[in-house]
This record gives C-alpha cells, structure tokens and sequence, in this order.
C-alpha cells in the first residue's frame, strides 16, 4: 500500500455557535490542512497521485474558506464552523473531485490544525466487502 500528503495553509474566522466559553466569540486560525491519499498500486508513471493535481484540487476547495468567516459560508451558515466539521468538509469537497484513481488512489484522511497543538481529523469510513450501508 502506498500513501502520500500533501499539506497546506490558509486563515478564516469563525465563532462556535451553542458553546460557552471564549470560542463564541469571533476569532481567527492560521489552519493548517493535510489530505492523504492511499492506494495499492502506483501509475505508469510511478506515482500515486500527481501533486501538481492534487494541491489545485485542494486549491479550488480553499478559495470557498480562505480569508473569509466560515458562519458566513455554507455549510457552516447551518453546521457548526469546528475543526472536526471542517475537516469533514474538505473530505466531502475533494472527494467530488478526485474520483477514484484507475490505480485504486482515494483519500483516506483529512487532518486540520487550528493552532500548532490542537488538530482535529476526518477518516472516511469504509464499508466491508459483503455489506451494504
């Protein structure tokens, strides 16, 4: 099994709507955002997923949440604007984009970092052989 990473940055603001404490109040991250792909085999090429193609997908996701206040974007206008959510969020967005790799390559976790210390991840789950959902 292979895997690769690819992490990158952006700031937004936001407010924990239903929580009590100083997070309820309006204030900014620097988020630091990793998505990992894994996959079974590589392509012709030798590769799992091509970086260059991978960091403009994530591109394309960022520009919705990036220098913005995320309550004011949806889905955080309805849901909850918190690192687990956010996560969730990219792994939703992204995966619309990359579809299936031919090679067998999907994103297996999205980590998000709202400081140097506290990070919250999003793991896909992954249905048995045999059983439906």
């Amino acid at each position: 099994m292979y895997e690769i990473f690819v992490e990158e940055t952006f700031a937004a603001g936001h407010a924990l709507r239903g929580y009590h404490g100083k997070c309820e109040n309006p204030h900014g991250h620097n988020y630091r955002l990793r998505i990992t792909l894994q996959g079974p085999e590589l392509d012709s090429t030798g590769l799992l997923y091509d970086f260059v193609q991978l960091k403009q997908v994530i591109h394309t996701v960022m520009e919705g949440v990036d220098h913005k206040f995320l309550n004011d974007q949806p889905p955080f206008d309805v849901v909850n604007p918190s690192a687990e959510n956010i996560a969730k969020y990219f792994y939703e967005e992204l995966s619309k984009q990359i579809s299936r790799s031919p090679n067998g390559a999907s994103i297996t976790r999205v980590d998000i970092w709202e400081t140097d210390t506290s990070r919250a991840s999003y793991l896909p789950s992954r249905q048995n052989p045999g059983n439906e959902a």
